[in-house]
């Protein structure tokens, strides 16, 4: 297939003229708008003296005033194509609101579908949208959409490309259906807005219109796929004049009751908790926000996935929490990332803000909270009139006790700065941020936690030649201190490794601090042409330690990674999209050992009946590799060859039933391990009202190196011992909405997941980096250790939420909400099969949480 697209490009390249020829139904092919048309980009608004109701009809006297805006084109699948349809907006405003009304024209409006969602929920029908830069600074801006149901989505935008779904400002808008197709009414409150204070205004602005059944994408003004921007390419809507600059203050007080266990391994005794809390914003300028919650609660919120972590590294989950989700982009600071490899790592990971006990382990039982309690935090966000983004945050954590008034989580304050300024109107910047958490430690966790933990860091981005070709780069710093016996912690912990026998690093345990550097560059081609490409050189200095308050799996690290890409964004013979990737990267320790080297290709391609097919190899672990961490602190281990192959169908998403399937397998140790991956899924939409999503993955592992424990004996000499794992994994994901109506929803998050494993083979390190396999261990034989070790493991898990949200008015909600856990973990694998692992699952004591939390909003 690979070899088709290359060939399917030269014979377009020959033939310019073949391809699909867009006309209307019957035949009919649409007028073709004139050159200046097709160019157009600029649109007036008009003052509206009486506000128009927003009902989805144009009826309105302002509708009638409003110059229309009508050069739209065809950017996918064909680029500035002509439309299938027309479309028609109008803009209009008055001192308090922002007014579009957009006419989407359709001869067949029986083949519109009005299929209902949550909100921020894409379903798969036509859609909407408009896009307003208020800043006009080309950089950051909204974006509302609406289906033909009502069905809302909103985002906010950051750094040109960037959008975050989180944000959801108050809005309304209105559609119809009739004879000429369908119309969208918007009412955008000026409050939700930030613009500078001038007596007129000009907003970036576009409209985005999606014709799914034909998945065809029209805008105005025409948005060019092959260039790397997003908000540079808006428009412009002029002559916004004498608007007020609004202190926006909006107040939302919540009053919440829980019913939860005391304890939930047994289940005998539940507690009834009332409380409350709130959250405000306060514009404290036009282009400044203020952000607070006061005792927070997010019982709302989707359960983390179940996993089993039998690595090294530190598991990464995703936020949930709408306060620290929304706006979170401002604070983006990545850290050893690119094209090519990116885990999550940053300076700021908000999961740190609230985490689980850091001591549970030590001093908890099963009455002992399982996060940390935020008494309050708050932020700042804006953007100044220089082209300068600025975000601060800062929250609390109160103390968390475990058994004996015993502290797991002392009191601890969290709080980072990050500025950005934009320079050649966004096309060059430069930027900072500051991390710092400072912790009340006492005797408990004096010698296991740091005390304080400062990072900062200052990056840059450039573009250039029209936008195609971008630099961009970083540098920055850690310190944390503490006690001699916490910052011991912290040297021979996972993210460092300070005690390995063959390393260079030095451990000093007398250390009452630890510093450390990192350093990134990349240069890439990211716009325009059939080609892109992109090389990164990252570094992270030994005693680099930014996890107090952001998130990297491991320091003592240097890569240089490389990708290129062809893209078809052009329909052809069988395609109507198509891209072809090809990576190639090696790490290091800062010592120069070689720890990775792996080359992947791997394509995308949407067919003609738009079902999605992405194949793709990899072979890692290359020879002359070493890992320096299988070991856990021992010596460095050579790898041995890897290869694995993938392969994934998606369905045609505009059909009722949606299938996927993925096979993932590889072989490892020179065929004594191996994996294979196995994941079926179904997205079904019964209804306009019902929609379910239904995930199974089956995963059988054979790891011949799994790490099985290091162990000293009498004689103080450490042992570091390794198994063959034999590891099958069963889980299954359940997503089942319910909508009544666009404010009116129910949820269902269900994920059962067993897992079991047995260890045999138990070796130890022999001649850790001999070229022969056999040579590396040999057999571990203190039969009185292995005695008091795990044969394997058998780990259960069930999580589940059911909420009803119902915002019975604009920015007031009602959540009702049924958590329930089920869990065990026997250090055996068992004898039964899947079924019975489930029956026993399903058997287990539930832990259920009852909730139900109200909020008012109150804006002014």
């Amino acid at each position: 297939m690979l070899l088709q697209l290359a060939l399917l490009a030269l014979f377009q390249v020959a033939q310019p003229g073949v391809g699909p020829i867009s006309t209307a139904p019957g035949g009919v092919k649409p007028p073709e708008p004139t050159p200046a048309a097709a160019a157009s980009t600029m649109a007036t608004a008009v003052r509206a003296t009486h506000p128009p109701v927003i009902d989805g009809r144009d009826d309105d006297e302002v509708w009638r005033q409003a110059q229309p805006i009508t050069a739209f084109r065809q950017f996918s699948p064909i680029a500035n194509g002509d439309p299938r349809f027309r479309t028609e907006g109008k803009v209009a405003y008055d001192n308090k609101n922002f007014y579009v009304f957009i006419r989407m024209y359709d001869p067949h409006p029986d083949s519109i579908l009005r299929l209902l969602g949550r909100r921020d929920v894409r379903v798969a029908t036509d859609q909407i949208k408009i896009v307003i830069d208020s800043y006009h600074d080309r950089r950051t801006g909204y974006e509302f959409a609406v289906n033909p149901a009502g069905v809302k989505r909103d985002y906010a935008i950051y750094g040109d490309i960037n959008e975050d779904p989180s944000w959801d400002g108050v809005w309304e808008a209105a559609t119809t259906i009739d004879s000429l197709g369908w119309t969208a009414e918007f009412r955008i409150p000026l409050s939700q807005l930030r613009y500078p204070n001038s007596p007129t205004h000009s907003f970036g602005f576009a409209i985005w219109r999606d014709i799914d059944r034909f998945k065809e994408r029209d805008s105005w003004p025409l948005y060019n796929q092959s260039d790397a921007r997003f908000a540079s390419q808006l428009g412009t809507v002029e002559k916004i004049d004498g608007i007020p600059s609004p202190r926006r203050i909006e107040f939302a007080p919540y009053v919440l009751t829980k019913n939860v266990s005391v304890d939930p391994v047994s289940g005998n005794a539940r507690d009834q908790k009332l409380s409350g809390g709130a959250d405000l914003k306060y514009g404290l300028t036009s282009n400044l926000t203020l952000d607070a919650t006061v005792n927070p609660d997010f019982g709302q919120v989707e359960s983390d996935p179940s996993v089993l972590n039998l690595s090294a590294f530190e598991t990464f989950f995703a936020e949930q929490r709408p306060f620290f989700v929304e706006g979170t982009g401002i604070y983006n600071f990545q850290l050893n990332c690119n094209i090519v490899n990116c885990n999550n790592e940053g300076l700021f990971y908000s999961r740190r803000i609230g985490r689980s006990p850091q001591l549970g382990f030590l001093y908890g039982d099963n009455e002992s909270p399982t996060s940390s309690t935020i008494l309050g935090a708050t932020k700042l966000t804006g953007r100044l009139a220089d082209g300068m983004s600025i975000g601060v945050l800062d929250a609390v954590t109160q103390r968390a006790a475990g058994s004996l008034d015993r502290t797991i989580e002392p009191t601890t304050n969290y709080a980072v700065v990050r500025a950005q300024q934009d320079l050649r109107n966004g096309e060059s910047g430069i930027g900072m941020i500051v991390t710092g958490v400072n912790r009340a430690n006492d005797s408990w966790t004096g010698d296991v936690l740091q005390r304080d933990a400062y990072t900062g860091a200052t990056d840059f981005r450039h573009r250039f030649d029209n936008r195609k070709f971008e630099i961009t780069g970083s540098i920055g710093a850690s310190r944390v201190a503490g006690s001699a016996a916490s910052i011991a912690a912290t040297q021979r912990d996972a993210v460092h490794f300070y005690q390995q026998p063959d390393g260079n690093l030095h451990f000093d345990s007398t250390r009452t601090s630890l510093s450390g550097d990192e350093e990134q560059i990349t240069f890439g081609k990211v716009g325009g042409g059939l080609t892109r490409f992109q090389t990164s050189y990252n570094r992270l200095s030994p005693g680099f330690e930014p996890n107090d308050l952001g998130y990297l799996q491991r320091a003592d690290l240097q890569n240089w990674s490389n990708w290129f890409s062809l893209n078809w964004n052009t329909p052809a013979m069988f395609f109507n999209s198509a891209g072809w990737n090809f990576n190639f990267w090696n790490y290091w320790n800062t010592a120069g050992l070689p720890i990775e080297r792996a080359f992947n290709t791997n394509a995308h391609v949407t067919l003609r009946n738009n079902m999605l097919v992405n194949p793709g190899i990899t072979f890692s672990q290359l020879p002359g590799t070493y890992s320096d961490r299988n070991s856990r602190g021992g010596p460095a281990v050579r790898h041995s060859p890897l290869v694995n192959g993938f392969i994934n169908f998606t369905g045609d998403d505009r059909k009722q039933v949606i299938p996927s399937f993925t096979v993932n397998a590889g072989r490892s140790d020179y065929g004594h391990g191996g994996w294979f991956d196995l994941n079926p899924s179904a997205d079904l939409r019964v209804s306009s009202r019902f929609h379910m999503n239904l995930g199974v993955d089956f995963n059988h592992n054979r790891d011949d190196t799994q790490w099985y424990g290091n162990f000293t004996d009498s004689v103080d000499v450490t042992h570091y011992t390794f198994a063959h794992l034999n590891q099958q994994t069963l889980s299954a994901t359940l997503r089942f909405d319910v909508t009544a109506t666009p404010n009116l929803t129910f949820q269902l998050y269900a994920s059962p997941f067993v897992t079991k494993g047995s260890y045999s083979n138990i070796r130890e390190i022999d001649d850790p980096r001999a070229a022969d396999y056999f040579k590396r261990y040999k057999p571990y034989t203190d039969e009185t250790v292995l005695a008091g070790q795990p044969s394997g493991f058998n780990v259960k898990q069930f999580r589940s939420n059911a909420v009803v949200r119902w915002e019975y008015r604009p920015g007031s909600t009602l959540y009702l909400v049924w958590t329930q856990q089920r869990a065990d973990a026997l250090p055996v694998v068992g004898s039964e099969n899947f079924s019975g692992n489930y029956g026993n699952l399903f058997n287990l004591h539930p832990d259920n949480t009852f909730l139900v939390k109200m909020s008012y909003w109150f804006n002014r």
